[in-house]
């Protein structure tokens, strides 16, 4: 008998509840195990109880220490946060995990299978920004405060290099500004050459690259790279960049790691200008799905899972219509792909 993993469900805004629910679709036929706590966040969280973030939403996910969610919106003006940043800090989900594979062969980057890590709860990209204001004028000075630890750097580069043993990468590249930004982004250069020198070497090959290189040799040859670590601002650039190369975010799921929990998210916006109109694209939260039954030891289901998603895209050529080639809505698309599950069990 198989036993029920509890797991908060957040269905998000736009066309987060259609793309949950092409993804429980699938997750159903698998027969994943999950007993779902329904809360809400983001603008829904706002509509239901006047927070982004609910205490019921948060009380949630400390009690199952697991959750899967769609996008959400932040609302504009009234001093709101992003609430993907405010998830992060709240369970110091430190680990923020990016795979991007090629799903749909035949494009211009083809055969293309990249993992990005970013550091998820320091650095510039917290949003620790404040005015001065100087003669009447109150937006004078911008200034914005990051901070990078070297327990923050080592937890994530643990993580990163473990990550990487157990999934049989051959080379994992840090990638920094510590040419110019020399103790913010150095330190976590450092800390990463010392952690492969004392617990790594020769488990794989380590390399190291500036930034703005990395972004130019992405876009001339991605194929040189195996798995991309570095802080949180370049990370959250980076792994768009690299999103693109697969075929854009549609196809980009996100796994957000800590010691106590994990959230497992499609990292694509909330897309209200196509919300309702039964046409969004559920790949990246199925896929993160399949990044959370990894994460519960459940392996097999998440073959299984990707294997489907694969079979649909190109044995049936069923496709949303960001897709080359798609015509097909969302309910099309999981009835398909709930299909190619079904039969291959």
């Amino acid at each position: 008998m198989t036993i029920p993993i509890p797991a908060t469900l957040i269905a998000g805004d736009g066309i987060g509840p259609e793309i949950v629910e092409a993804t429980l679709a699938a997750l159903d036929a698998l027969g994943a195990p999950f007993d779902w706590d329904r809360q809400v966040a983001g603008l829904g969280g706002v509509q239901a109880a006047g927070d982004p973030l609910p205490a019921a939403t948060l009380a949630s996910i400390r009690r199952t220490r697991l959750a899967l969610k769609g996008p959400l919106e932040t609302p504009s003006g009234g001093g709101y946060r992003s609430s993907n940043v405010r998830l992060r800090e709240e369970f110091q989900l430190y680990a923020n995990l990016r795979p991007a594979r090629t799903l749909i062969p035949g494009g211009r980057f083809d055969k293309i299978d990249l993992l990005v890590v970013r550091e998820n709860l320091e650095g510039l990209y917290i949003g620790h920004e404040h005015y001065v204001q100087i003669d009447g004028d109150p937006h004078a000075v911008a200034m914005a405060t990051g901070i990078n630890t070297r327990a923050g750097s080592r937890r994530l580069l643990e993580y990163a290099f473990d990550t990487a043993v157990a999934a049989g990468r051959q080379k994992v590249t840090l990638v920094h500004k510590a040419n110019i930004m020399k103790a913010l982004t150095g330190i976590f250069l450092e800390t990463g050459l010392q952690l492969y020198e004392e617990r790594y070497r020769g488990r794989f090959a380590l390399d190291t690259v500036i930034v703005d290189a990395c972004a130019m040799k992405l876009v001339l040859n991605p194929w040189q790279f195996d798995m991309l670590v570095t802080t949180n601002l370049f990370g959250d650039i980076l792994s768009d960049l690299v999103a693109g190369l697969v075929g854009g975010l549609g196809m980009a799921p996100g796994a957000n790691i800590g010691k106590d929990a994990a959230i497992f998210e499609a990292v694509h916006g909330s897309a209200p200008d196509i919300a309702g109109q039964g046409v969004a694209n559920p790949v990246a939260l199925l896929l993160a799905a399949a990044l959370m039954l990894e994460h519960v030891r459940l392996p097999d289901l998440a073959r299984r899972l990707r294997t489907a998603i694969d079979e649909t895209l190109n044995v049936d050529r069923v496709r949303t219509g960001d897709l080359y080639g798609g015509t097909a809505g969302t309910a099309a698309f999981t009835k398909a792909l709930v299909a190619r599950i079904r039969g291959g069990a």
